[in-house]
């Protein structure tokens, strides 16, 4: 039997299947409305056309029959579609945020009141729950401008997208210039590429500030987030390092006193033995030198030791009120060695310890002078000192203070050679003078800090020398 020659056909070719039309809700309302009238007006005609009234009678009758049979159908449809329609308008303004709309005819005795009822609660609803998410959302953004805690959010393409106010002061710049950077454009990649809990170094605030950062993920409109919070804890980390060797000052030096008197006592002894035994004049005095040395070099540990104790019996500050431009004047006016020109400020008073912050201020002043005072040795040789065309620079040490809302800033200029490493001039017992010991920077930032201020040292950018940056607050918790 041979195949039919439709059998051959590719099924891609036949025919889709037909579409089945449907008619609009409101045309089958008025579809099922004549239908419903229908029998009625069948039997109506009917029965005008069996009377024995003219015929222009009975055309009139059966079009005023039709019109009204059109005017039922028409009122029918519109009493059931009207209802529907503003339920509709009132939902598409609820999926549009606009709660201000309510379904008319709300009522228990008919469903359609009962469905208008719940429309109309759940707009009631809708409209609370908005109410509360726009206070929640207004209280959390006061709340991450009023912390005092660096917070900001990246996209997945590591892109700036909050930042408060605090972020804004650390990197120095507002929000507006900040939001659709990237991390690494804005100096925070570090902070998305550590574990959560681990320390960075983050430049922003002076070479030696450590920050903690603290990292998790939220979800905003299905899109992964990144919240990244900073803390600083330079100073933290400062109290641990400064109780530890301050322990250890203690210990060394209760160790070192307990050998350094009996040393001196011995030495002396001898000494004095040394005196009246008979001996050869060159040995009694080779005796005598080597016993005096054990004797000094004891006196200049002791004093070594004393003057490292005063980090570790720091007294607290005694708040009181106190004018500053009579502190900066008088201590400009110590320094002998060079005069230190003071810029005038603001007249203000601050709530601090006196002798304390004079004594800060006289180390800073003691560094900026012997700084500028540090002879300028040419770098490649004295014939390259010969050929340089600039004239030397006159040592120039200078104070000035600002005010800001709620911070003092006082700096202290000079033009010395500035620091090599700037990270090691609060490392206790460092330093590059040959007669220093080491505590001076030390002891100025212990008292700064006890002041609930801080210190920092830069080297000038735009030109030779060294700044130092005190920041105090206007005012203290003890006023």
């Amino acid at each position: 039997m041979g195949s039919s020659p439709l059998g051959n056909l590719n099924p891609t070719f036949r025919k889709p299947p037909r579409k089945r039309v449907r008619l609009l809700y409101e045309r089958r309302i008025s579809l099922f409305s004549l239908f419903v009238a229908l029998p009625g007006m069948l039997f109506s005609g009917i029965f005008i056309w069996l009377q024995h009234w003219s015929l222009e009678s009975r055309i009139a009758l059966t079009f005023v029959e039709l019109f009204v049979w059109w005017l039922l159908a028409m009122a029918l449809q519109e009493q059931t579609t009207r209802p529907l329609q503003t339920l509709a308008n009132v939902i598409a303004a609820l999926r549009e945020e606009d709660y201000s709309f309510r379904a008319r005819g709300a009522a228990t005795d008919d469903a359609l009141g009962e469905l208008s009822l719940e429309v109309n609660a759940l707009a009631d609803l809708l409209a609370e729950q908005r109410i509360r998410a726009i206070e929640a959302t207004a209280l959390l953004r006061r709340v991450v401008e009023e912390i005092e805690v660096p917070l900001f959010t990246f996209d997945p393409d590591q892109t700036l997208r909050l930042v408060n106010s605090a972020g804004e002061r650390l990197l120095q710049q507002p929000s507006v210039r900040l939001l659709g950077r990237t991390a690494k454009e804005i100096g925070l990649d570090s902070c998305l590429s550590v574990e959560s809990g681990t320390l960075v170094p983050l430049h922003f605030q002076g070479p030696n500030a450590r920050w903690l950062v603290r990292r998790s993920s939220f979800r905003q409109k299905g899109v992964p987030h990144t919240l990244v919070v900073l803390s600083d804890v330079s100073r933290a980390l400062r109290e641990e390092e400064r109780g530890a060797w301050q322990r250890l000052i203690r210990v060394l030096g209760h160790e070192l006193n307990n050998s350094l008197t009996p040393i001196k006592s011995i030495a002396g002894s001898l000494n004095a033995q040394v005196s009246q035994t008979v001996l050869d004049a060159e040995v009694r005095q080779d005796f005598q030198r080597g016993l005096a040395i054990i004797g000094t070099r004891a006196d200049s540990l002791n004093r070594f030791l004393q003057a490292y104790r005063q980090l570790a019996q720091m007294p607290p500050p005694v708040f009181r009120k106190t004018a500053l431009p009579p502190v900066v004047e008088r201590v400009a006016g110590l320094e002998t060695r060079l005069r230190v020109q003071v810029v005038p400020g603001p007249d203000v008073q601050l709530m601090l310890d006196p002798d304390q912050c004079e004594q800060m201020l006289i180390n800073l002043v003691r560094n900026a002078v012997e700084a500028a005072l540090e002879p300028r040795h040419p770098p490649n040789g004295a014939q390259e000192a010969a050929n340089a065309p600039s004239p030397r620079l006159d040592p120039q040490v200078t104070m000035h203070w600002d005010l800001t809302e709620k911070e003092l800033v006082l700096t202290i200029d000079d033009n010395g050679p500035g620091f090599l490493n700037p990270s090691n001039a609060f490392v206790p017992f460092y330093t590059t003078k040959p007669a220093g010991s080491g505590i001076g920077l030390v002891l100025s930032r212990q008292i700064a800090e006890a002041h609930g201020g801080s210190i920092e040292l830069l080297n000038a950018s735009d030109k030779r020398g060294c700044r130092a940056r005190v920041v105090l607050p206007r005012t203290q918790p003890t006023e």
